[in-house]
C-alpha cells in the first residue's frame, strides 16, 4: 500500500489492469474489457488504455481540428485563478459526420464505457480541449458530476479522454486522485472563471489519496468515472496539449429538468472503417491534401 499523499506518474505505478505496469498496456480491440480491467476501474475510478488509436489516426484528427474554422468559432475561453486561458469547443449532438462526432460514436469508446458503467449509454456531449503552449491555463480540482448534478439524479455517468497530441507534466496533463470517486459528489463553487471543489475538503483528500499524472501518448485513452477528482496544471512548455473528451450517461439517467442540453436517444456505434471514412470526408471538406 502506498503512503497517503503519494505522488507518481504512470511509469511508476506498479501492477496495472493489464497484469504488468500500466506503461505496458496493450492495444485493445473492440472486444469486451476483461474482469481485471473492470475491477481496476471500479477500484481507481479510471482506466488507461494505451495505443487504443494509432498515432496516424491522431495526426489526422489533430490536423483537421487545427484548421477547422467551425471548431474554432464554437470555442469558448475558460480562465483560471491567475488569468491564464484554456479553450474548449463543445457539442451536445451527434448530427453530422465530422471527425469529432465520429469518435464520439466509435465502438472502441462506447462499448468499453458501457461495460464499465454497467448500462447502455446515451451520448451527453463531446468537447475538444485546447491548451496552447506557454499560455494554456490550469483547470481547478473538480468532479464532472459536480458540474452535472443540477440536471442528473445519479452519478452513473462517465467519460473517455482521447490524447490527440502528447500530454505531459510540462504541458499540463490531466491529474487524478486515485480512488476519489468512492467519496461521492463534493460541493462545488466558483474558482475564478471555473467551478471547483471545496478547497478545505479538497486539501484533506489530497493528503490522503495518491495523485496520478496522466501522461499520455497520442492515441492513449483514459476512461474515468463522473466522481473522479481531476485537474490540470498550466501549460508551461512549447508544446500544445489537445484532447477530445466524450461524455455519456446511463440510459435510465437522463436529465430530470426540462430544457437540459443534449439529445438523449439511441445512436449508431461506428467501427474503425466508418470513422475513417468520416474523417476522410472531413479532410476533403476542409481541402486538406492526403498525407
Amino acid at each position: 500500500m502506498r503512503p497517503a499523499g503519494h505522488r507518481t506518474d504512470r511509469s511508476g505505478m506498479g501492477i496495472g489492469p493489464y497484469g504488468g505496469t500500466e506503461s505496458c498496456a496493450k492495444r485493445m480491440s473492440p472486444a469486451p474489457l476483461n474482469d481485471e480491467q473492470v475491477a481496476a476501474f471500479h477500484r481507481d475510478g479510471y482506466l488507461f488504455v494505451e495505443d487504443h488509436f494509432s498515432p496516424q489516426d491522431m495526426e489526422r484528427l489533430l490536423r483537421v481540428a487545427r484548421v477547422d474554422q467551425e471548431l474554432a468559432a464554437g470555442a469558448t475561453d475558460r480562465f483560471d485563478t491567475e488569468g491564464r486561458v484554456s479553450r474548449l469547443s463543445l457539442r451536445y449532438n451527434l448530427e453530422g459526420e465530422d471527425s469529432y462526432r465520429a469518435y464520439a460514436r466509435h465502438e472502441r469508446i462506447v462499448e468499453p464505457l458501457e461495460q464499465l458503467l454497467g448500462s447502455d449509454i446515451y451520448h451527453y456531449h463531446h468537447k475538444m480541449m485546447m491548451k496552447e503552449p506557454h499560455t494554456g491555463g490550469a483547470w481547478e480540482w473538480h468532479q464532472d458530476y459536480g458540474y452535472w448534478y443540477g440536471a442528473f439524479l445519479r452519478e452513473q455517468m462517465g467519460s473517455c479522454m482521447i490524447a490527440v497530441d502528447r500530454a505531459s507534466r510540462a504541458n499540463g496533463c490531466l491529474e487524478v486522485l486515485r480512488g476519489s470517486h468512492r467519496f461521492g459528489r463534493l460541493d462545488h463553487g466558483k474558482r475564478g472563471d471555473q467551478t471547483g471543489t471545496d478547497p478545505e475538503r479538497m486539501q484533506v483528500l489530497e493528503d490522503r489519496l495518491e495523485l496520478v499524472y496522466c501522461e499520455m501518448a497520442p492515441g492513449t485513452v483514459l476512461f474515468f468515472h463522473s466522481n473522479t477528482l481531476h485537474r490540470s496544471a498550466p501549460n508551461t512548455s512549447a508544446e500544445s496539449r489537445w484532447a477530445l473528451i466524450c461524455c455519456y450517461t446511463a440510459v435510465d439517467n437522463t436529465p430530470f429538468i426540462d430544457g437540459a442540453a443534449g439529445d438523449f436517444s439511441p445512436f449508431d456505434r461506428w467501427d474503425d472503417e466508418r470513422v475513417r471514412v468520416a474523417v476522410q470526408a472531413h479532410e476533403e471538406r476542409l481541402a486538406l491534401a492526403p498525407d
